[in-house]
């Protein structure tokens, strides 16, 4: 099942804590380390490359394996682009929550809305429906990107 992010985005849902994950493995754990480097959202070739060049003797089958397992029980978010390549990132915060996600540099900022959170609820009340599940991306230009951006038209 995915859920929808921006046009041409789709965000995997979450299956539970535990669900799909088996024993914490030595590559799940490098995995896990180059992603807490990391600010925004990474290919699984990005990874990759991260963790061969910090010395780790890890097939690139091996990280994708674990990167879908570890998506699959909510440790991860995932983005697939337009593409079809999947991008990981692992979340600062805990429980719901969503992101800016520069168009740029894919530098992503996590953010709570409980105002949004509340008129959701309500919409879907009046509405009539129940047991719902949301993610909210929002694409745009960072601060760096956009200064970048007006320097290279101000040429």
């Amino acid at each position: 099942m995915t859920r929808h992010g921006s046009p041409g985005m789709e965000v995997p849902t979450p299956m539970g804590e535990n669900r799909g994950m088996q024993r914490n493995t030595r590559q799940r754990s490098a995995i896990l380390e180059a992603l807490t480097r990391q600010d925004d959202f990474r290919s699984a070739q990005q990874i990759h490359e991260q963790m061969r060049a910090d010395g780790e003797t890890v097939g690139l089958a091996t990280v994708y394996r674990n990167l879908q397992a570890l998506a699959q029980s909510g440790r991860l978010d995932v983005l697939v682009g337009d593409d079809g390549e999947s991008r990981y990132r692992q979340c600062a915060a805990t429980g719901h929550h969503h992101h800016l996600v520069c168009r740029e540099c894919g530098r992503t900022v996590e953010f709570l809305a409980p105002e949004l959170e509340s008129a959701m609820s309500r919409i879907a009340r009046e509405q009539g429906y129940t047991d719902l599940d949301h993610t909210l991306e929002v694409f745009g230009l960072c601060t760096a990107c956009e200064s970048a951006r007006a320097g290279a038209a101000a040429r």
